[in-house]
């Protein structure tokens, strides 16, 4: 069996999950702002195509590629003014067939060649190249240092009549509305990505969170399964092997009662004051193990209560306890077995009673609560218990007492909850102990729901 305290299924998925999801959506942002700033930059570089074709086509310089000479036409004069006042121009270089450039807006350069120029080639093949770049290469020197990045546009010039690349135009650009526009929109995906993945981090960590609670239920209630397994069989065995040599113990002890010697008498009481001790845990333990199967009906909880409440009277008046209840007036029905139910109740008020000492005070109080909900609240005036006892209190076989096997408020907990309900403790040390049970309501009597729906009815002392 997995040990759950050494593999925590919620702290794993916190930092493995945390790491994954991180770097997901850190690719996924760098990948979409690589897909975002490459299209704005073909589409800017399609506009320059297009932009420089119909220059091309109006001002007939396609002539002027094919003659190769050093020195344009006047008639083109116009052509290369255009293009060098394309906006955001940082240079212009026009290249021929044979890669050399026959004209560029930096004298300088007019009929160099650069070798290894790989996006020439693919121009001079008929393909427009457009990338972002940055200074370094050889035919970047004297660009205007301010400009660090920039676009690079290698749009090819077609004959119009063959239709094949006749020459190159490079452009260097520095469109600041479209570096803004690229920021702007890697800002957006990369905010999107961080968002994408803390909700993607907080849902799934919410499901797994879950689902270690889940598994953790179950675990809990395969290990109370378990030991039900083992209390069911050790159960029966001490029913078989105990039960009847403990009826004969008692029988001779109070046969031993009659008998003249005092000191005799003393004795045999406390043989059958231990023999019902020893017969209570051997109930207990049937009760606990066996299932919680009855005859379910509609009862009133108020007068099993207050029955139960008037069993204990005689140890109520031993110990010097004050015990009181109230029962609220027009109260609705709960279904359940009357019999497992007011075993509840028993196990309740047996418990408070063993808390007080003597001049203690016990006070029950049944009423109707919001929602179509029944509480039954027991408080005593005993010492409270601690937190560490409080968070063991429904553990099975986890007790205080000197006499107890801890099976008493597990056994109610699975009795209320077979029910539909709930019950929970709370205390404090020196403050007593308050047990509240919430029963779902079956029926109402007519006439006695607000018109919320809740509130608690008249309340009256039980006799």
């Amino acid at each position: 069996m997995l040990n759950h305290a050494s593999f925590n299924l919620s702290r794993w998925f916190a930092a493995v999950g945390l790491v994954s999801i991180a770097s997901i959506s850190a690719v996924s942002g760098w990948q979409l702002s690589g897909f975002l700033t490459e299209r704005m930059l073909q589409q800017e570089g399609r506009l320059t195509q297009q932009f420089i074709d119909s220059i091309v086509r109006v001002e007939k310089a396609g002539g002027y590629f094919a003659s190769g000479r050093s020195e344009p036409a006047s008639e083109l004069r116009e052509f290369f003014a255009h293009v060098s006042d394309l906006p955001d121009v940082l240079r212009a270089n026009l290249y021929a067939r044979d890669r050399t450039i026959i004209w560029s807006s930096d004298p300088a350069l007019i009929a160099r060649q650069f070798s290894d120029n790989l996006e020439l080639e693919h121009a001079l093949g008929g393909e427009l190249v457009v990338h972002g770049g940055v200074s370094g290469k050889l035919e970047h020197e004297d660009l205007n240092p301010r400009h660090l990045y920039f676009v690079e546009i290698y749009a090819p010039v077609r004959d119009e009549s063959q239709g094949g690349v006749i020459g190159v135009v490079e452009l260097y650009r520095s469109p600041q509305a479209l570096f803004e526009a690229i920021n702007t929109g890697r800002r957006a995906i990369w905010i999107g990505a961080a968002l994408a993945g803390v909700f993607l981090y907080v849902a799934l960590f919410w499901m797994v969170r879950r689902a270690d609670d889940l598994i953790r239920m179950q675990r809990e209630r395969l290990v109370q399964s378990e030991t039900l397994a083992v209390v069911g069989e050790m159960g029966s065995a001490v029913a078989h092997g105990i039960r009847n040599p403990l009826a004969s113990i008692r029988s001779s002890a109070e046969l031993a009662l009659d008998s003249e010697p005092p000191h005799w008498r003393e004795a045999a009481r406390d043989i059958v004051a231990e023999v019902d001790r020893l017969e209570s845990w051997v109930r207990g333990l049937l009760s606990y193990s066996q299932p919680l199967a009855g005859r379910l009906e509609p009862i009133q909880v108020g007068p099993l209560v207050q029955v139960s409440l008037q069993s204990f009277e005689r140890e109520l008046e031993r110990r010097g306890i004050r015990a009181s209840a109230r029962v609220g007036d027009t109260l609705p029905t709960v279904t359940a077995d009357p019999l497992i139910l007011g075993q509840v109740f028993n196990s309740l008020i047996a418990n408070a009673v063993e808390a007080i000492e003597h001049d203690g005070r016990i006070a029950v109080i049944v009423q109707r609560d919001r929602e179509r909900w029944l509480r039954v609240s027991i408080h005593d005036s005993g010492p409270g218990m601690s937190r560490a006892q409080l968070a063991n209190a429904f553990k099975p076989f986890h007790t205080t007492k000197a006499k107890g096997i801890g099976v008493g408020l597990p056994l109610a907990k699975r009795i209320v909850e077979r029910c539909g309900g709930s019950i929970a403790l709370a205390s404090e040390q020196g403050s007593g102990t308050t047990v509240e049970v919430l029963l779902p309501a079956a029926a109402w009597p007519p006439g006695t729901l607000t018109a919320a729906g809740a509130g608690d009815g008249p309340m009256r002392m039980a006799p």
